[in-house]
């Protein structure tokens, strides 16, 4: 797809992009009493965040995760994963197609979050790991800390994945994909609201950006 038509769909999203973020604001609110989930969630995030300003960054394991996430998406659309290598100063995977999904999706999909949430479903389901939802939550938060403050990092340096893309379409793709995570993502985590209401809350909050642009221009 040429540059200059994701230019145009980056446009496109950008009052998208508004109401998802103005309906995260109402969902966050929605799910603010839920304090035995937030609180060991912040904790955990505020733990990796001291890890991260004051001790060398496991960039490695980073990588890993991001070229592991362009192997998983190549699969999801069919693709092979031919090659792969993984450095702390950087990686590349070999895959037989890619779009704009998987070329971004490290950006915006939480891999080790995702996968914190799979050992706990399947070790909830076997041992019955209820008693340790606190835990289990305060590892949500360090992983998804993570995944934000080394994607944080790495994108301060030029990124092929962006530039092949476009900056305008990548930021637009990678914020939404980020706050599309969070919005329904929290919601599973606290149990409020349904998934359906979150769907209505982005529509009714994008219509109101749409009509503020007619009026505006």
């Amino acid at each position: 797809m040429p540059k200059w038509i994701k230019f145009l769909i980056a446009i496109l999203l950008l009052p998208i992009c508004a109401g998802a973020a103005m309906a995260l604001l109402k969902v966050l609110h929605a799910c603010g009493s839920a304090d035995t989930t937030w609180i060991p969630l912040l904790a955990g995030a505020a733990c990796w965040i001291v890890i991260f300003c004051l001790l060398p960054k496991p960039m490695w394991i980073y990588v890993f995760g991001h070229e592991l996430t362009h192997a998983l998406w190549a699969w999801l659309f069919g693709g092979e994963v031919k090659k792969m290598k993984v450095t702390s100063s950087g990686g590349h995977v070999v895959i037989s197609k890619t779009n704009f999904v998987i070329a971004l999706a490290p950006y915006f999909f939480p891999l080790y979050v995702v996968l914190v949430v799979g050992v706990f479903a399947l070790g909830n389901l076997i041992w019955n790991w209820h008693s340790y939802l606190v835990w289990f939550h305060l590892c949500v938060g360090a992983a998804y800390a993570f995944h934000v403050t080394l994607t944080f990092h790495v994108l301060q340096t030029r990124q092929s994945d962006i530039t092949g893309q476009g900056y305008l379409f990548s930021a637009s793709v990678i914020f939404l994909g980020n706050v599309c995570v969070l919005l329904f993502g929290v919601p599973l985590l606290t149990r409020s609201p349904g998934i359906f209401k979150i769907f209505s809350l982005w529509c009714n909050e994008t219509g109101k950006v749409f009509a503020w642009l007619h009026q505006l221009f």
